[in-house]
């Protein structure tokens, strides 16, 4: 210990307060700054308006994120379920041909599967006498048409085009006249 913190040690024993300068009888600390209230509650106040406004853009950053996520899985499992319509549409055209064939007993199958896939969203295309849609079909014979026809004409479907909840999931095969 040195003399100094011994001196201190002894004043404070002695119940003097080692702040209190003995020849004025003031503080050392006098020298501190002296705080205004008002200034001290505003920049508490402007703290506390920042940490809320950075609390709403972190909750409006978490709702998006929520939204954007709960999008991404309804759109994730629409591929997916329209990926698995797709893969069952070759059993669909089985049925088809076998039931167009007079093979006994497809028909209940056929109409079971269509009906249960129909209720979840697949829709046959009806194109038969329609005007030719490449968008819905597409033209794999063609027939020459009449002279006053407007435009090529669906006059027969050679593979049935389906539409899953509003998209073509797959075209049509048709032949076409005009």
């Amino acid at each position: 210990m040195t003399d100094d913190q011994t001196t201190s040690g002894r004043q404070e024993a002695d119940g003097v307060d080692p702040l209190v300068n003995e020849t004025t009888g003031a503080d050392d600390v006098q020298d501190a700054p002296t705080f205004d209230v008002s200034d001290v509650l505003e920049a508490v106040s402007k703290e506390r308006d920042d940490f809320k406004d950075l609390a709403l853009r972190l909750h409006a950053d978490f709702e998006n994120f929520r939204k954007r996520v709960a999008t991404q899985v309804v759109d994730d499992v629409a591929r997916e379920t329209a990926k698995l319509v797709d893969s069952m549409l070759p059993v669909l055209d089985a049925c088809e041909a076998a039931a167009a064939h007079g093979v006994q007993g497809i028909e209940s199958v056929w109409s079971a599967l269509l009906g249960a896939l129909q209720k979840q969203g697949l829709e046959a295309l009806d194109l038969a006498q329609q005007p030719f849609d490449p968008a819905t079909a597409e033209a794999v014979v063609h027939e020459p048409g009449d002279d006053d026809s407007v435009g090529p004409v669906v006059v027969e479907v050679l593979r049935t085009g389906y539409r899953w909840k509003g998209r073509v999931l797959r075209a049509a095969m048709v032949k076409v006249k005009g």
